[in-house]
């Protein structure tokens, strides 16, 4: 996994990335409440806002953490938001992209960087 500084994580395989929050970021939220995700098909630019997480505290902006094309998003948390808080790096991922830009992933922050910083 690799990180932003806007707290999203991202993971990688064969050009495809998982997104989601990470464990910080929900703490930090509160309990999410509604998830607004993104349209399938829709390109994205690399920090441009992508999803929209309502809590009882805020509404709060994710981030794409990289460019590309959305390919999926998870569905699941239409009816299940709290997956966010309790699998926020698992099953309360929130969208896949399609790279456009595989290098972009080297701007991201390692694990061990991420937890440095903000842990």
């Amino acid at each position: 996994m690799k990180y932003s500084e806007t707290h999203e994580w991202i993971e990688v395989k064969d050009g495809i990335g998982i997104v989601g929050v990470t464990n910080y970021a929900q703490k930090e939220l509160g309990d999410i409440v509604y998830v607004e995700l993104p349209q399938v098909d829709k390109n994205i630019i690399k920090g441009q806002e992508a999803v929209v997480l309502e809590s009882t505290k805020a509404a709060a902006d994710v981030y794409s953490p990289v460019s590309g094309k959305i390919i999926e998003v998870n569905t699941t948390l239409n009816s299940t938001s709290e997956l966010v808080n309790t699998s926020p790096e698992a099953k309360g991922w929130l969208f896949k992209v399609l790279l456009s830009d595989v290098k972009e992933l080297d701007e991201l922050l390692e694990d061990e960087a991420y937890k440095a910083k903000f842990l």
